[in-house]
């Protein structure tokens, strides 16, 4: 059996979105009419959360799934909207992502975009810029996991790809209670995944709604 693959802690809005439109440098985003850390603050409340810097934190549900993020994971696969904002060719390569000298995943990264550029690696992170389709990424993600999962980050975009190639094991998404009308989305309905996957939906104190999905 391949390593699964799998969607963690992906954020949407209740009516679906996981992002506005127009990303910018200064808008990461895009063009949204409310605070978009409201997508994921249910996680930064909790006890483990990555980057707490202070003691305390939520346990619970929440923080179960927080603490799930990165159980077994070897690599991960993301869209080029989620590195950063720049489109078409690279034209700053000074450019190493929104997440500093430190990036939290501690994994090889393939980023997905039609305009390649040298690998780089910051701390214990390598990120690879590759073009292809979904199958031939993740055959290269699941060569470099070594025998571990293989996370899709997203954005929405990049999870749709690979929920419309059939190559998606499990999902966790987590519904805020706050709505975009815009913007890129994940989709109309979570009913529509239920053709081919298992659904649990868990509500949480701290507002959101957790959907677990697996293969049938």
């Amino acid at each position: 059996m391949p390593q699964p693959v799998r969607v963690q802690n992906f954020n949407v809005s209740s009516d679906g979105i996981g992002a506005g439109e127009n990303q910018s440098l200064e808008r990461p985003f895009g063009d949204v009419d409310v605070d978009p850390s409201k997508l994921f603050s249910w996680a930064g409340a909790t006890a483990s959360w990555p980057m707490r810097t202070d003691p305390g934190g939520s346990r619970g549900l929440d923080d179960c799934l927080t603490r799930d993020y990165d159980r077994n994971i070897g690599a991960e696969i993301m869209g080029r909207n989620k590195f950063g904002p720049q489109r078409g060719p690279w034209e700053n390569h000074e450019w190493r992502g929104w997440w500093g000298d430190e990036p939290p995943f501690r994994t090889p990264v393939f980023v997905m975009t039609h305009h390649k550029r040298p690998s780089f690696t910051l701390s214990d992170t390598t990120f690879h810029f590759v073009d292809g389709d979904p199958a031939t990424v993740l055959a290269q993600a699941r060569e470099a996991a070594r025998g571990k999962d293989v996370r899709l980050g997203g954005g929405a975009t990049t999870i749709r790809e690979f929920l419309d190639a059939d190559l998606v094991d499990t999902l966790h998404v987590a519904v805020s209670p706050v709505k975009l009308g815009t913007g890129v989305r994940l989709w109309e309905s979570p009913e529509e995944l239920l053709d081919r996957f298992h659904r649990d939906v868990v509500p949480s104190p701290s507002g959101v709604t957790h959907h677990l999905f697996w293969r049938k």
